[in-house]
């Protein structure tokens, strides 16, 4: 009788569980062992991927940061383009909100997080100013209020919230 093999796990394997598992449970189960029991493999195959788990969790937040969707549609008004992004901000990766507050105990989670806030901050700006508003606060208001939305419960309503948002500080042109 023969045992069956598992499938290798892939590096990019790895790095979806470790997503899936911090928007479920945190951070406390970053660990290798507690992934490999988790996904149900052995911690060799994590040690095959990754050199330690810091390393893995620097990687895992540049995966956060890279998994936010670029524009798409550079040819549509600035407004539209503006309102999208805010409601992809206050509708984020799943993990966000875990990686938030794992940003007020970790270091590096904090640096991931001040990058990936400082870069919508320009976005947003940079967007106001294409639709003719300079004031600097409204990208602050407009980030802020995305981010605190992903906090709310009932997070299918955070688009059309951040949207009214987007309208209101437009229609005060």
């Amino acid at each position: 009788m023969t045992a069956s093999r598992r499938p290798r796990l892939s590096r990019d394997d790895w790095l979806a569980a470790g997503l899936a598992a911090l928007a479920e449970c945190g951070p406390g189960v970053l660990g290798a062992e507690q992934l490999a029991r988790r996904i149900g493999t052995t911690k060799g195959s994590f040690y095959w991927h990754f050199t330690d788990v810091p390393a893995y969790c620097a990687t895992l937040l540049a995966r956060w940061q890279e998994s936010e969707s670029p524009e798409t549609d550079a040819d549509a008004p600035a407004a539209t383009r503006l309102r999208r992004m805010a409601q992809a901000i206050a509708t984020p990766h799943p993990a966000e909100p875990a990686i938030r507050a794992w940003a007020a105990t970790d270091t590096l989670a904090a640096k991931a997080v001040a990058a990936t806030d400082a870069r919508r901050l320009a976005r947003l700006a940079a967007l106001l100013g294409e639709c003719g508003i300079a004031n600097p606060d409204m990208a602050r208001i407009l980030l802020g209020a995305a981010i605190g939305m992903q906090a709310l419960p009932d997070p299918k309503g955070n688009p059309d919230a951040i949207g009214s948002l987007v309208d209101l500080i437009l229609a005060l042109r």
